[in-house]
Parts: structure tokens; sequence; C-alpha cells
């Protein structure tokens, strides 16, 4: 009688981590590039009554008798899917259509996000809106090492080339990659201060500003790849970690092989599908109304068990 009285309990503990993750992608339908979870079912170890046999004088074999002990909790997915394009027509947002993610940083860690509701602080640097830098490569033949906003850089007649290139075949590390600033001024060839008109971003990440009459190369968006990712951990404020099972990151420029293109003036929706969170929230609603009438239904046996000494 305990084994489905413990079998009553697991179930509703199953449940209900299973209502709190529908309950979470509800809450999240309108989130940036939020991608839902789902959980899976194991059963518990069964209790073996007897054990199997193999036929003999004649005799044929028997199976195994088994008293199952519940259920738990076998694993919370997270769906990866594309979520749907939604146009805004601000300059610094930025969907990924493809694989990748944007790699942003607070000086310290770096983490990973498809989120690209960016903006620009005080300095021109492309943040988050929690402050994270999304990092990049400079063309170093416009920009230094770091902007200097007292010391604006020189705008060049033609495009410079970048420096250094990524490709397939040797990425950088990811600690090579610096923040992406958009500076507000440059000196022009004569040495007079020109203000930033419009910048924009092409699909393979190259960031283009305007200062004046001059067309210039910024930089470059770089996007990560993961081997697994639907390994990576989510820290809150839709961002990731890598993990031993999602692997290292691995980095490349916007509609390169493997890897997705950057739309500017577009935000990725979140992958949350309401029809079917609310068909499996019926679902586990009714599993746990079951569960619970287990657990009352043996009660009512031992209770009539009880009664016997009476």
């Amino acid at each position: 009688m305990l084994r489905s009285l413990n079998s009553g309990v697991s179930g509703m503990k199953a449940n209900q981590v299973k209502m709190d993750v529908i309950g979470n992608n509800i809450a999240n339908v309108n989130t940036t590039a939020f991608k839902s979870q789902r959980v899976t079912f194991k059963d518990i170890l069964s209790q073996t009554l007897e054990n199997a046999s193999a036929p003999a004088g004649g005799k044929g074999g028997t199976n195994p008798k088994q008293a199952g002990l519940g259920v738990a909790v076998a694993g919370i997915d997270t769906d990866m899917r594309q979520g749907a394009l939604s146009t805004t027509g601000r300059a610094t947002d930025i969907a990924i259509e493809g694989n990748g993610f944007f790699v942003i940083s607070d000086g310290i860690e770096y983490r990973f996000t498809r989120d690209g509701s960016f903006t620009l602080d005080s300095q021109g640097n492309l943040v988050t809106s929690e402050g994270f830098h999304v990092m990049g490569i400079y063309n170093t033949a416009f920009l230094a090492d770091a902007y200097d906003p007292n010391n604006p850089p020189t705008v060049n007649v033609d495009e410079p080339t970048f420096e250094p290139e990524i490709s397939q075949e040797s990425s950088p590390n990811i600690t090579e990659l610096k923040n992406i600033v958009i500076p507000f001024e440059a000196l022009d060839e004569s040495g007079a201060k020109q203000k930033l008109l419009s910048f924009s971003i092409d699909k393979d990440g190259t960031i283009k500003g305007i200062y004046g009459d001059k067309t210039v190369v910024i930089g470059k968006i770089v996007l990560a790849n993961f081997q697994n990712p639907a390994g990576l951990e989510k820290l809150g404020g839709n961002t990731y970690r890598n993990t031993s099972n999602s692997g290292s990151p691995s980095l490349g420029i916007p509609a390169s092989s493997g890897y997705g293109t950057v739309r500017q003036g577009l935000l990725e929706m979140s992958n949350v599908d309401l029809a079917e969170q609310f068909t499996e929230m019926i679902v586990t609603s009714r599993a746990f109304q079951a569960n619970s009438r287990t657990i009352t239904t043996s009660d009512e046996m031992l209770q009539e068990l009880l009664n016997l000494k009476r």
C-alpha cells in the first residue's frame, strides 16, 4: 500500500515541476529571443516481486513481476528553434537569422545571447539593456585599441580592410575580441570634426558609419556557435553561459558557413507556442489531479484495513 502512496506523491511532485516550467514559458511569451523549455519524465526503479524464469521441465518461462515505485523528472530541455522576427526600425536592434549567439562581456566574464535589443552608451559602446558590451573586431585602420572621445579617430576616404580577418580555418580566441564602439565623431583628412550622421549593419555583421560625406567601416560583429546549444546554462537577463556539455564557443563572422546572418532593425521574438503550452497545462493539471486521487484512494484502503479491528 505504501508503494501507491509514494507513487502518487512522486507523480504530484513531477507534475508540479512540469507546471512550473509551463508557467515560466507562458510568462515569457513576449520576452525577446526567449527559448521555451519542456519537461520529460522517467520511471523510478521498480521493485522486483519475482524474478524471471527460463523454460524448463516442459513448462514455459515466466516474466519478472515488478511493481513500479513512481515517476521522476528525467530532464528539462531547452528548445533552441528560431523565433519569429519582428520589425522595430531601431538602428541598434539586431536579430540573428539562423545559428549563432552574440558574444557579450562585462569585462570579467563572457556570456552569450540572442537578444539583440542593444543601445549606445555615452561613449558609443554598443551594449545590452544590462550594460554588457557587445563584442567583435575593430577596423584597426580607423579605431585604436580603445576609443578615446577626446581624441576622435580619423575618417578615411577609402574603406580599409580588417585586421585581423576571421576565417573558418583560423578563428580567434574569445579573449582577442574587443568592445564594439561606434564613435559619435571623427576627424576628416583636413582635421575638421565630423559628426556621426547614421550607421548601418550589414548581414555579415559589418558596421559602417557615415561621417559628413564619408562612409567608414568601423568593425564587425562576431557570433559564437556551439556543438550543443541546448547544453547552455541560462543565467537570466536573456543570457547564457557555456557548459561542459555545450562545448566551447566557436567564433565566426555572420553569413559564413555554420553561422546565421544579422538583421538590423529587427528583433527575434520568443519561440513559445501558446496553444501547445495551454494544452500541456491541461494534461499536467489532470495528471496532478489523478495522482492526488491515487493518494486519497490508498488512504481509503488503509482506513478499511484499520476498521477490520472494530
